[in-house]
Parts: C-alpha cells; sequence; structure tokens
C-alpha cells in the first residue's frame, strides 16, 4: 500500500511541474504578466462534460455545503499547488517510518 502511495504522489507531483511549466510558458508569452491557470479552468478545458458530472454527483451524494465553499475554493486554485500539495501527501503517507527504540531501565 505504502508503494501505491508514494507512487501517486510521485505522480501528482510530476502533474504539478508540468502544470508550473504550462503557467510559466504563458507567463512568457504574455510578456512577463504572471499567468495561473486554475485547476476549475483547465479540469473544463480538458473534459467539460465530466466536471457538470462531478457537480451532480457531489450535490447528489453529500451535499451543496460540500461543493460550494469548499471544492470551489479548490477548483480557483492553481492546478500546480493542488496537485503538488496532493503529491507530498501521499508521498508523506507512503514513507516508510522509523523505527523508534526505546530504551526502559
Amino acid at each position: 500500500m505504502r508503494f501505491v502511495l508514494r507512487t501517486l504522489g510521485i505522480w501528482l507531483l510530476l502533474l504539478a511541474m508540468v502544470a508550473a511549466v504550462v503557467d510559466a510558458t504563458k507567463s512568457l508569452a504574455g510578456g512577463g504578466a504572471w499567468a495561473v491557470t486554475p485547476l476549475g479552468e483547465q479540469w473544463r478545458q480538458l473534459f467539460p462534460e465530466m466536471l457538470d458530472g462531478f457537480r451532480q454527483w457531489v450535490i447528489g451524494t453529500v451535499g451543496e455545503w460540500l461543493w460550494d465553499p469548499i471544492l470551489l475554493s479548490v477548483l480557483a486554485a492553481p492546478t500546480w499547488v493542488v496537485f503538488g500539495i496532493l503529491g507530498v501527501f501521499l508521498y508523506w503517507l507512503g514513507q516508510k517510518r522509523k523505527e523508534v527504540e526505546v530504551f526502559i531501565n
């Protein structure tokens, strides 16, 4: 299980790096103005019907309270930030823990 978590973490970190390069390229092509692509916009460009289906599923399964304040904030964040945080978190969960030696006299 740790191997799967580490692998997913690495893949998400790679996706974060790709998204950061895309944003940096847009920034350089736009004359140096910092361009940031939110996750929701990028998702809508790649899979428009999937985002609407995900919204309906969340509202129908969990409720409106999860979609409006929480998931809309995540979708408004830059893509590389969201994937980077998830990647670091999954990689951290998949790490082998150090054994602690306890000496009792």
